[in-house]
């Protein structure tokens, strides 16, 4: 979601578009809608990206309105390292995902070999996908 706001021009950006147009299924949970409100709205991301609060409010909304909701009914925390990343791990699992789209693949890894998760950075699902 950083990626795509500081770089609208990037994978990552065109990775949300396509998604909006349901080239593939994104997965979204409250708890990871509230860390992305929290993160994007912090004011390095929004120098950088030429947004205000407002816009990424919008942004989260439209985002919502297409993407698939996901209730995570099991905890899988802690697991990661980072605690912001076992947010997007529980969602991915309790949602069925096919893959995590991260440019953090180290710190993903056990996704893949504990789920069967794909862990791939932006472009590299991009390529796959086209």
């Amino acid at each position: 979601m950083v990626a795509a706001l500081r770089s609208p021009s990037g994978a990552s950006a065109e990775l949300l578009r396509m998604a909006r147009h349901q080239k593939f299924e994104l997965l979204v949970s409250v708890a990871m809608i509230l860390e992305y409100e929290a993160v994007l709205k912090r004011s390095e991301h929004l120098v950088v990206a030429g947004l205000t609060a407002e816009d990424v409010d919008d942004l989260l909304d439209a985002m919502c309105a297409f993407a698939k909701p996901v209730t995570n009914h099991y905890r899988w925390r802690p697991l990661l390292t980072d605690p912001d990343d076992d947010l997007v791990l529980e969602t991915a699992a309790n949602g069925a995902a096919n893959a995590i789209v991260t440019f953090n693949v180290f710190d993903f890894q056990l996704a893949n070999t504990r789920f069967g998760i794909d862990v791939e950075r932006p472009g590299q699902i991009l390529r796959r996908i086209r």
